[in-house]
């Protein structure tokens, strides 16, 4: 079984390091993201600066990669392998091997796996998402919000304190961690809200 693991472990970096908002944007654009806006490698980045319909893509894109990487840890070890796929699916979004390890901050990675997961959840979690935003237009709150409360939500709706418990719980602070400083500039009253500047020329 641990070899199982190992491999799920393996396959999954590979699968995140493949990094939406970077490639998009080289094939839209010819630039790198890395070296616009905020700098991150992220949907949220892509949307600030080139437009919305790229940053929905590179979301989306996102996503369906951590829902490939989920669904072979499922394959192999069931649900446990599943959270296993999505966890290091996310290392690889954030550190990625094919990119120098410069990538996101895993909200959009975090997103797939919690939909596939539990949509009951999911839905509770984006309207969270959607109200925060709404009366902060902040991403980085909304996003901060929506993760700290995954833990205490799917227990609330499982009542199941398990290894899928445990390593979502994982994935959720080690997004938190990417934020970090968001969570500082929040804290100093200078994070700055989202402004969609449209495509870049």
């Amino acid at each position: 079984m641990v070899g199982k693991y190992l491999l799920i472990a393996a396959a999954a970096y590979l699968i995140g390091s493949v990094n939406s908002a970077i490639l998009l944007v080289r094939l839209l654009y010819r630039q790198d993201v890395r070296a616009s806006g905020s700098g991150n490698a992220g949907s949220t980045n892509v949307t600030r600066t080139y437009g919305s319909a790229p940053g929905l893509l590179t979301l989306l894109c996102d996503m369906l990669k951590a829902a490939a990487a989920g669904l072979l840890g499922r394959a192999l070890a069931g649900q446990t392998g599943y959270m296993v796929g999505g966890l290091f699916c996310l290392v690889g979004h954030c550190w990625p091997l094919y990119f120098r390890f410069k990538g996101g901050k895993g909200m959009a990675v975090a997103a797939g796996m919690c939909l596939l997961l539990d949509w009951r959840v999911f839905l509770i979690l984006g309207a969270l998402f959607a109200v925060t935003f709404a009366l902060w237009r902040r991403v980085s709150l909304s996003t901060i919000a929506a993760v700290a409360a995954f833990p205490p939500l799917y227990w609330l709706m499982t009542r199941q304190a398990d290894a899928v418990l445990a390593l979502g719980t994982v994935m959720c602070l080690l997004v938190l961690f990417q934020h970090r400083e968001n969570i500082r500039r929040l804290l100093n009253g200078t994070e700055p809200k989202l402004t969609i500047k449209g495509r870049k020329p």
